[in-house]
C-alpha cells in the first residue's frame, strides 16, 4: 500500500527541515560533542590521579608492613633472650634487676619503633596526597 493514497508516503507529505532548525540541531550536537570530549579528558586525567594515589598508598602500606615485621622479629628475639637469661638467674634480686633492665630497654625500643612508624606513616600520607594536589592545581589555579 505505497501508492498515492498512502498518507505516510513522501510523495503526499513533503517534509523538509527548516534551515534554522537544522542549524540549531547541528549546534546542539557540536556542543554535546565538545562537552563529551571535555568530560572524557577530565575522567582520564582523574583516573590517572586515582591510580597514582592507590599506587603511593600501596607502597606506603608495604613499607609499613615490612617495618612492623622487622620490629616483631626484633621484639620476639629480645623477649626470648630475656626469658633465657631469666631462667639462668639464681636469686630474686638478680631476677628483679634483669627484669628492670629488660623493661627499660624494651620501653626505649618501643618508643623508637613508634617514632619510626610515625615517620613512615607521614611519608606515605604525603606521597599519597601529592597526585591529588597536582591534579587539583591543574583544575583550580591559585587565586591571584
Amino acid at each position: 500500500m505505497t501508492g498515492a493514497t498512502d498518507p505516510f508516503s513522501a510523495s503526499i507529505i513533503p517534509f523538509e527541515v527548516p534551515e534554522q532548525m537544522r542549524a540549531f540541531a547541528e549546534k546542539g550536537v557540536s556542543q554535546a560533542r565538545e562537552s563529551y570530549a571535555k568530560f572524557k579528558d577530565a575522567a582520564e586525567s582523574h583516573n590517572g590521579t586515582i591510580e597514582a594515589v592507590f599506587s603511593s598508598a600501596s607502597k606506603g602500606a608495604n613499607e609499613y608492613t615490612a617495618k612492623l615485621m622487622e620490629f616483631m622479629k626484633a621484639n620476639t628475639t629480645a623477649h626470648l633472650d630475656f626469658t633465657q637469661e631469666l631462667l639462668g638467674v639464681t636469686s630474686p634480686s638478680d631476677a628483679f634487676a634483669l627484669w628492670t633492665g629488660h623493661s627499660k630497654k624494651q620501653l626505649e625500643t618501643f618508643q623508637a619503633q613508634a617514632k619510626e612508624l610515625a615517620e613512615i606513616t607521614q611519608r606515605a600520607a604525603t606521597a599519597t596526597v601529592e597526585p591529588i594536589k597536582a591534579s587539583a592545581s591543574k583544575l583550580y589555579p591559585p587565586a591571584a
